[in-house]
């Protein structure tokens, strides 16, 4: 018994010894990136913009860099994993893609912003607030690009990334007004809006400089018929257009993989 009572207090006395926690030496606050708030005329309202830069961002002699746009670029949506995928993609010993700039675009009321105006009656009952996006897009163009150009060490070279909706309207943008950007990744694009019509746009000829990855999940016929429809007639005047049918992803968990395949198609050849 008292050999017992001896190896108890043996094994207590080590772990007092060796298993007591480390003592804290120091807190500090980890950042990724600026969250900014600026004033838009256009929208008539603030909107709030979270900058991701990389490492060698604040070197003396840092040159300039692309710059990624993200919708839906709350910190509570998807800047934060997008811009782990750009930082690790840059990474010289993976070399995917060059160190950008990525502007995440909070949302505000993004049925508002990222949709045109539909004509389909059941459209307009669930989505009650839709149909600026010309003003949203003007907000882009006219507002954001200048300030982040004006503020930030930019090159010419900018890429937009948009997922259901927002794959809606950067299809929108990039027929519309494909000058905005160079590099268009389109997501779950939400194209069954206003009964499919942006399909049927007009202009489906774009420039051969621009490169397009158009990606989706099993997500239905739909969604997945639309996206590759979109697709077969970009590509058919555009050789660097890309599409991607991800089986094993659904709607909701999509982007993440096809934004590292997308930057694996678009940057690494060059």
């Amino acid at each position: 018994m008292k050999k017992l009572i001896f190896c108890i207090l043996l094994i207590f006395n080590q772990f007092l010894i060796f298993g007591q926690l480390p003592k804290q030496l120091s807190e500090n606050e980890f950042s990724i990136g600026k969250s900014i708030i600026i004033e838009s005329k256009i929208l008539n309202e603030n909107r709030n913009i979270n900058i991701y830069l990389p490492p060698s961002y604040s070197e003396e002699k840092a040159k300039s860099f692309p710059v990624i746009y993200l919708l839906d670029g709350s910190k509570d949506e998807d800047f934060i994993h997008v811009s782990g995928i750009v930082q690790f993609g840059s990474f010289p010993w993976i070399n995917m893609l060059p160190e950008s700039i990525v502007v995440g675009i909070g949302n505000v009321d993004r049925k508002r912003d990222f949709t045109y105006p539909s004509e389909n009656k059941l459209d307009q009952k669930e989505y009650p607030t839709s149909g600026k996006s010309e003003s949203f897009i003007q907000f882009i163009e006219k507002e954001l690009q200048p300030y982040v150009n004006s503020n930030f060490k930019t090159n010419k070279i900018k890429t937009i990334i948009g997922q259901s909706l927002g794959g809606l309207l950067t299809t929108e943008i990039l027929l519309k007004k494909p000058n905005l950007f160079d590099n268009y990744i389109i997501v779950s694009p939400s194209l069954w809006w206003d009964d499919e019509k942006l399909l049927d746009y007009k202009q489906m000829v774009i420039s051969t400089k621009k490169s397009i990855y158009i990606a989706v999940g099993k997500e239905g016929n739909i969604m997945e018929r639309t996206a590759k429809e979109l697709y077969t007639k970009l590509a058919f005047n555009n050789p660097k257009t890309y599409f991607e049918f991800l089986e094993n992803k659904s709607h909701g968990d999509a982007l993440h993989e096809a934004v590292y395949h997308a930057f694996e198609k678009i940057f690494k050849k060059k």
